[in-house]
């Protein structure tokens, strides 16, 4: 798997966040992103790369989500839409090939590679969503870039 690094800068994004099993993540990302759609048209902004999810597992099974864009200005708070940011610094990154289902094996990759090379992460990965379902129906097909923050903790 070939894994990149580079740094990023901090990216205002419009998102919403909820408590979800994974059974319910689908249905809710969905209608998530066509609401963060409608209020960044509302507010006169615009998108600024692919739809994003970002998860953190909870100890109760649940996973809490984030998911929304990327946008070129930021957005204040309407509904359950919200401003938040991805991290600027540091990222090593990787590109799934595949369904959802299937992208543990991206992120332990990531998380070697880190190692290896001296690094810890630095808070959640995300995921960027280069595929659309509906408009590209084969799982088999799917592209999604894992990114995952880090810090050197060698101290150099």
């Amino acid at each position: 798997m070939d894994i990149e690094h580079t740094t990023r800068r901090e990216q205002p994004t419009a998102c919403a966040t909820a408590h979800l099993t994974v059974d319910e993540i689908g249905p809710w990302i969905s209608a998530t992103y066509q609401a963060v759609m409608r209020t960044v048209a509302e507010q006169g902004s615009s998108l600024a790369g692919p739809p994003y999810g970002r998860y953190h597992q909870l100890d109760d099974g649940l996973l809490a989500v984030e998911a929304g864009f990327p946008v070129v200005t930021p957005i204040t708070a309407s509904g359950d839409v919200h401003p938040s940011a991805l991290p600027g610094g540091p990222v090593a990154t990787t590109i799934h090939i595949g369904p959802y289902d299937k992208v543990e094996p991206a992120y332990r990759a990531l998380a070697e590679w880190i190692g290896e090379h001296g690094g810890e992460p630095a808070g959640d990965a995300w995921e960027n969503y280069f595929s659309d379902p509906v408009s590209q129906p084969d799982p088999e097909t799917w592209r999604t870039e894992i990114v995952q923050p880090y810090r050197d903790r060698t101290g150099l």
